[in-house]
């Protein structure tokens, strides 16, 4: 899937929305999302795409990656019954995404509106969003209110900001 990277990029560009790309071997964990924010100079949030257990409803999750998910405390927040993880097949068959590339821009990918998106307060009020552009061999540095005011609208989302 290395043409997400195209496909953001120019959607991204169409949308005048600004963006630096940083192009670097994949990145799977945490710890090799730290060795890029050195370089970026931005955290890179955690993304995580959540169902519900009769698997109805989909949530996509950012939060800082300092922080550590607790299900049941993001399920109450969410107003939903326990969420689980989605399944890979599930992420790549709704937003066109392999599993460890995932990112707000795989909103992107999601044409039946399937996928809610819920932010964590600290994310929503940072000066930028780094994610990868649904491929983890790259990351953009992007700021938040480009993403806030612009690309969230034009994608008609309006998020939930929850505090974890």
């Amino acid at each position: 899937m290395d043409r997400n990277i195209n496909e953001v990029c120019g959607f991204l560009d169409r949308l005048q929305i600004g963006y630096e790309i940083f192009r670097h071997s994949p990145a799977f964990t945490l710890e090799e999302c730290r060795e890029i924010e050195k370089t970026t100079g931005a955290e890179i949030c955690k993304n995580l795409l959540l169902r519900t257990t009769s698997g109805d409803k989909y949530f996509l999750l950012l939060m800082a990656g300092d922080k550590k998910f607790v299900t049941k405390n993001v399920s109450k927040k969410l107003g939903s019954s326990r969420l689980s993880f989605a399944p890979g097949e599930e992420m790549v068959s709704i937003l066109n995404t392999e599993p460890g590339s995932l990112s707000i821009t795989s909103l992107i990918f999601d044409k039946e509106k399937k996928v809610k998106l819920a932010i964590d307060r600290d994310v929503y009020d940072g000066e930028f969003i780094c994610c990868h552009p649904s491929n983890n061999r790259a990351t953009l540095k992007i700021r938040t209110p480009d993403i806030t005011e612009k690309l969230l609208p034009f994608l008609k989302i309006d998020p939930i900001i929850i505090e974890i």
